[in-house]
Parts: structure tokens; sequence; C-alpha cells
């Protein structure tokens, strides 16, 4: 018998231009937590989407157990005890847990839903598994947390054996992440065999026996976790060194220049997201935001930046009230915006890289020709410099389509952009999400270069390391009230978890 739960082998899968997965070998041993790691594109969910149906290979060979299978689809994947939680959660809001986890399996009695049985069956599970979530509680409810124990849940009562995991620690506070990986060994221990997709190494030394490294879509290597450093990984990964902690001299914070006095959100339904919170940005300073999110952060960001009205309250950039003025107003009076969604506000896909260069100041006189008309060339020649400047990797140079670009030159074209305008603030969200170490590396390198030059800077991360890494003052955030402000020297990363989750911590006390 194989010693291998899952084999693939000389794996290829072409999307039109791309080879998503070039002759990509895996091989996971049983009852192991075996990571995923490479760059964004490198072809990890490609890999993975395979092994759970939803593609399917051009050429390659998959074994379960020394047998070889053809999985067409996730419904085949399920049949053969593969089970996988998706780092978007596909629950229904106003289910219970058990409703959400049986769905599409209901048992009956005869014609009738028997949900108790089935409640029983998530009860026994959810003790079996140390998971202790609610059958009963309706998943609006319940945490970030709760709602990814209940995904893993409906692994488990579709009786998986194998189980991926992919990014599970996105939009999880300190706490929950540890209680995760808590979770991950004890699946381990059950006889569970375990595939985790992350971006973060730590994670990766926390609890992985062996990892395999794709890179730009080859196989590059197994190796045993335990015999190597995360810098190791990194380079692995990326093909260089790379530095994790980012060098960040003295720097005295100037005169304000970014207030919020007071100010109150409210969201679609007329709820309020963000209740009378005040916070002060000095010029040369990083003030970063710590929260799970939606506590208040998109909406907060909306209203600074005229995406959504301010209920009350008042915003001052150098003194200024902006928070009645338009967009283009704001941007004028020296407002710069790292959007936290790059597809939705920040790229247009459709457009060039020049064109999207130019999409906060194309009106000016730098890019109107004769009679009015844009000077596309000039454009493309102040984007090709920005392309140069921060090493954006395009096929066509400033003429490649935005949408073409990975997600890492995505936000480098946005970076670029945003920069090059020399605000006075800039207000940026989630600048990292999603990317590898080498484009994380770049971005906060550049960060940190803005408040150097005397930016102001509000950060708004989801995760931590970065926060502590990049900023000099943390505010952290929980129902739409800033909790606390703190000096990024007086507190540690469970302190700020604690208070994200709504706990006082020992200073607090």
């Amino acid at each position: 018998m194989s010693e291998y739960a899952i084999e693939m082998n000389e794996i290829t899968k072409t999307f039109p231009g791309v080879v998503a997965n070039d002759k990509v070998t895996l091989q996971v041993k049983k009852e192991e937590i075996h990571a995923l790691l490479g760059e964004n594109g490198a072809g990890k969910s490609t890999l993975m989407s395979i092994l759970f149906g939803s593609y399917t290979a051009d050429s390659g060979q998959i074994f379960l157990d020394g047998k070889p299978v053809e999985i067409k689809n996730p419904n085949v994947a399920t049949a053969m005890g593969i089970g996988m939680v998706h780092q978007h959660f596909k629950l229904v809001q106003n289910f219970t847990v058990t409703e959400n986890i049986v769905l599409g399996m209901e048992p009956k009695k005869g014609r009738i839903l028997d949900l108790g049985s089935a409640r029983k069956q998530v009860a026994k599970l959810s003790e079996q598994y140390g998971l202790q979530v609610d059958p009963d509680a309706l998943v609006e409810n319940i945490s970030v947390g709760q709602q990814q124990r209940v995904e893993i849940l409906k692994t488990l009562y579709r009786n998986a054996n194998i189980i991926i995991f992919d990014e599970p620690t996105a939009v999880l506070t300190p706490q929950e992440i540890d209680e995760l990986m808590e979770i991950l060994t004890s699946l381990r221990a059950e006889g569970k065999t375990i595939l985790l997709i992350t971006h973060k190494l730590k994670e990766i030394k926390a609890v992985a026996d062996r990892c395999t490294v794709l890179r730009r879509g080859k196989y590059i290597g197994t190796v045993n976790v335990s015999e190597v450093s995360e810098e190791d990984l990194a380079e692995m990964m990326v093909g260089r060194a790379v530095k994790f902690e980012i060098e960040k001299p003295e720097k005295e914070p100037g005169k304000v220049m970014l207030s919020l006095q007071h100010i109150s959100v409210k969201d679609a339904a007329g709820l309020d997201r963000v209740k009378d919170l005040s916070l002060d940005v000095h010029d040369g300073e990083i003030v970063g935001i710590a929260g799970v999110d939606g506590n208040g952060q998109s909406e907060l960001l909306g209203a600074i930046t005229g995406l959504i009205p301010v209920s009350e309250g008042s915003i001052l950039l150098d003194g200024q009230p902006i928070e009645k003025l338009s967009i283009r107003d704001r941007i004028e009076q020296g407002l710069g915006h790292i959007p936290e969604d790059r597809r939705k506000y920040g790229v247009v896909g459709e457009f060039s890289i020049a064109e999207n260069s130019a999409l906060k100041n194309y009106y000016q006189k730098t890019y109107r020709g004769r009679f009015g008309i844009l000077d596309f060339e000039a454009m493309q020649k102040d984007a090709q410099s920005l392309i140069d400047q921060f090493d954006i990797r395009s096929a066509e140079g400033a003429s490649t389509k935005a949408g073409s670009l990975s997600g890492g030159n995505q936000q480098k074209v946005i970076v670029a952009r945003e920069i090059s305008l020399s605000p006075k603030v800039l207000i940026i969200a989630q600048p990292t999400r999603g990317l590898d170490v080498g484009a994380i590396e770049y971005i906060r390198k550049r960060i940190i270069d803005e408040r150097m030059k005397g930016r102001a800077v509000l950060l708004v991360s989801f995760e931590l390391d970065e926060i502590m890494n990049l900023c000099d003052r943390i505010a952290t955030i929980s129902k739409g009230s800033i909790v606390a402000v703190n000096k990024q020297y007086e507190v540690t990363e469970r302190e700020i978890g604690m208070m994200m989750a709504g706990s006082k911590t020992e200073k607090q006390a």
C-alpha cells in the first residue's frame, strides 16, 4: 500500500496564454499537514482546484491511496473523501449551523426532513474534534472564526479524510489563528490529511510537517518544515533572499495633517457602522487601524475618501474641512487613496497601465493637447517612467491592460499612481492582501519611504504583523469605535488581538 494519501504526478494545466501548472508533482503523506507555498500566480490554487474537481488537468495523473482516480467535479471529490474549506465561506447567513452543515445532504425520515438526528451528529462531530460550535446558532450571529469551524464541520459531516484549507487565516484574529492551528493539529491526530495553502510562513513553521513550493507554475521542491527556516522557504518561493523586517528610521512627527473629529457613519440600511470616532494623524507618521473585518473600517475609509457620506462629525485635511467636498476636490486638496479592493476601486481592468496611471489627473493641463484632446503620448511616457521606477512587470509596457496583470503588479500600479501625485495624506487599506512575500516586501518599503518624505499615512490592515512592523501608533477599532490608541512599542500583538475581540488587556483593566 502507498505511503501517500495523495499523489499528483506531472500535472499540467493551461489557460489561454498561460501555463498555470507545468508538469507539477505533489506527494502528500497520510495523516500529515502539508503546506503548499508559492507566489501569486505560481499555480497553487489551480493545482488544488484540480484535486477538488473544479478544473480538469490537461495531462498528468492523480492517485488516492495508490489507486488512480479521475476527479471530474467537486461532487466526485466529496464522494472520494476530499473536502475543501474555502477562503470565502459558502454559508447561508440566516440558516442555523446545523442547516448549513447538512445543506445538500439533508437527512430524512421517509419524506420528512430529520433535523433532529442531524443536530445530534453535528454536536457529536463538534465535540469529537474540539470545534465547540452551537448547532442551533444562526450563522449571522456567530464570529468569523466560528463560521470557519462550521465550514470545517461541513467537510467532516461529509466524511472527508483529506481537507484542503485555502488561506484559512486571512480574516481571523491572532487568538482565532492560534485556535485554528490547534484544530489542524487535532484533525491530524484524528487521522485526517491536511493540505494548507497559505502565504504566512510563520503558520507553516507552526503546524506543517512538510511543504511543497511552486514558482511560476513549476515544482521547486518539497522540504521537511522542521529542517528549514522561514528565510529558506521565502527564498525557495521567490528565487532570492527576502527581508522580513523593514527598516523604519526614527522620525519625529510634525503637525496634524488629518483630523477625524467625532465621526459617525451609517451603512445603506441606516445602521451605525462608525460611532463618534476621533483620531489625528501627523505628517511623518503612520497610524494603523487594527481590527477584525467588519468593525467599521471600510465605512470609515469610505467617509474619508468621499465614497460614503458622513452622518455626523468633521474631517479636516491640513486644517481644512473636506467632509462635504467631492472626491475630485479631496484629491486636489492632497488626499491619496490605495483602496481595499484593487479590482473594484483601484484599477479599470480594460484600461491600459497608462490610462490607469492618469485616472486622477487626466483632466489637468499635463495631459491636455490641442483643442482639449487627451495627450496619450504624454500618458504613455509618464506611465513608462512609473513602470521602471516601481518595477511593474508587464508584457507590453504602458499599453498593457491592467486586468492582465498579477495582483501584485496591479497593486504596484495603484501605489505608483497615488505616490506620484504627492499627496499630503495617504489612506491605505489592505496594501499587501493576497500578495506574495516579494511583493509584500516592496510595497511595505514604499510606504515607509512616504513616511520619511513627511506624508501622513493612515493604514488599515488585518495583518497584525504588518501593523506592528510599519506603524508608529496603533488605533484598535471594535464595533465602530476606537477602543485604544497606543504607540507601537507599548503593546504586543496578543494585547491588540484581545482589544480587537472586545476584551480588556491587563494594562487596561
